[in-house]
């Protein structure tokens, strides 16, 4: 008696075709129940991670261009431009990433709070970073800032994926 568990590699299919040839196994399935704890398809993670990217590209391009025109053009303090610009990123990235990287629409307010949690861990490291390259070392506070983004971009979507939207 099989099992479900079995695979019939030389069973007819009824198109003359053994049952699985020519069909490669899905990777956008759920899990069956031969799939550890934990484990998400490969498809879905590279969707995600690739949606995540635009997203975060968006919201790099947002606060970079919210940075500079407050800093440079409003004539703010480094630091509070650097609140307000990453504060408005992080919206936009928050509402773009329920919306189409992981497609949560439940406990809004509580994915938020977390995600903008995380969005503070980000704020904390970007004003080390400026106190330390721009006031320490004398480095231009536009670069330091542009660079600090990436660094923050990879640090944040590990924290998002396992406790904002988990």
């Amino acid at each position: 008696m099989p099992t479900e568990n079995a695979v019939h590699t030389d069973a007819p299919t009824g198109t003359g075709t053994p049952a699985g040839a020519g069909t490669p196994p899905s990777t956008d399935s759920p899990p069956s129940a031969d799939t550890p704890p934990g484990a998400r398809p490969r498809g879905r993670d590279i969707r995600q991670l690739i949606s995540y990217a635009l997203v975060g590209g968006s919201g790099v391009l947002l606060d970079l261009g919210a940075f500079l025109l407050l800093y440079n053009v409003a004539g703010l303090h480094e630091q509070v431009a650097n609140v307000l610009s990453t504060s408005l990123g992080i919206t936009n990235n928050f509402v773009l990433n329920a919306l189409f990287t992981f497609g949560k629409r439940d406990r809004l307010l509580l994915r938020y709070l977390r995600f903008y949690a995380v969005g503070l861990t980000g704020i904390a490291l970007t004003f080390v970073l400026l106190a330390v390259f721009s006031r320490g070392l004398g480095i231009d506070p536009n670069l330091v800032k542009a660079g600090s983004l990436p660094l923050v971009l990879v640090f944040q979507f590990v924290l998002n994926r396992k406790w904002s939207f988990a």
